[in-house]
């Protein structure tokens, strides 16, 4: 570390923790199933506090007689960066998960043994983020952003765990996870022979998705009649659908008086009234014997015309 300028060091922090008490306090507690986002939040914020010095400079030579003032700044800065970052560490995994770690002087050391222990679990986690992400499919909940940005998010974990996916593979893949309404949009993309990148395919599939809102009235309109006209069809009922004798208007037009053929009711001539004929009416009788004439003559007339 001799003849090191000082200019080029970094001056030791010196701001109050108490000014990052928010930022510490967001680092969700290790608890077995999160570390890869456990691991990315504790870096974070030891390097927002000017603390991750001693994770990525290796531990100084011992101090000694003949070190110079740099060496001693820089000895001085490490020791202070890895003993604060050694006790954020350890503040933000639960007791019983500390427990079973390894003690280190260093910070590094500490994160190595923090990772040796879920080395497993890491890959139990792969397993699963693979298998969600073959599974999700866009169900219209939530905007098409999100889906893509939900998408996004678990390659970006795999990629932390050493299973980076190329964009041009998720952009692929993320487009099958589209419904089938994209259709037309996905099968223009694949004649095409530019690449898309992700902030392209967020703003071309909400752009489609703004585009398949404004028809959507249509299609909605069209299934509400078409609906409506089977339920009519039907009787309204859909467990008799296509038993036309079990339907209500059919049967009434079967049995009914006024549509049935073969047992319509014949009306009396003379009274019009249903049920009668004019032979057995009582008004006409009356009214031949008022007139004078034979009934029984006029009955056998009648037949005779017939």
């Amino acid at each position: 570390m001799a003849g090191t300028s000082s200019s080029n060091q970094q001056p030791i922090s010196t701001t109050p923790l108490v000014d990052h008490t928010g930022l510490l306090s967001n680092i969700d507690p290790l608890n077995g199933t999160n570390y890869s986002s456990w691991i990315e939040q504790v870096k974070i914020a030891l390097g927002v506090m000017e603390l991750d010095f001693a994770l990525r400079v290796d531990r100084p030579s011992p101090l000694t007689d003949k070190s110079t003032t740099d060496e001693k700044h820089v000895f001085d800065q490490w020791e202070r960066s890895n003993r604060m970052s050694l006790m954020i560490i350890k503040n933000s995994i639960s007791s019983a998960i500390r427990g079973a770690i390894p003690d280190s002087e260093t910070a590094n050391g500490y994160l190595e043994s923090v990772e040796e222990q879920f080395k497993g679990t890491s890959k139990a986690h792969a397993s699963t983020l693979i298998l969600k992400m073959l599974t999700t499919k866009y169900d219209g909940s939530g905007g098409v952003r999100e889906h893509i940005m939900v998408m996004n998010d678990m390659a970006n974990k795999l990629k932390s765990m050493e299973m980076e996916i190329s964009e041009g593979f998720l952009v692929h893949f993320i487009m099958t996870s589209l419904p089938a309404q994209f259709g037309p949009f996905i099968i223009n993309y694949n004649t095409q022979r530019e690449k898309w990148k992700m902030s392209e395919l967020i703003a071309m599939c909400v752009q489609e998705e703004e585009r398949l809102k404004i028809e959507k009235p249509n299609v909605a309109h069209l299934t509400t009649t078409d609906s409506n006209k089977r339920k009519f069809n039907n009787g309204g009922k859909g467990s008799n659908k296509g038993n036309k004798s079990n339907s209500g208007p059919n049967k009434s037009q079967k049995t009914g008086p006024s549509t049935s053929g073969t047992k319509k009711e014949v009306k009396c001539k003379f009274c019009k009234k249903l049920g009668n004929t004019q032979h057995n009416c009582p008004k006409f009788k009356e009214w031949l014997a008022k007139k004078g004439i034979p009934y029984k003559e006029t009955i056998e007339k009648q037949s005779t015309d017939h």
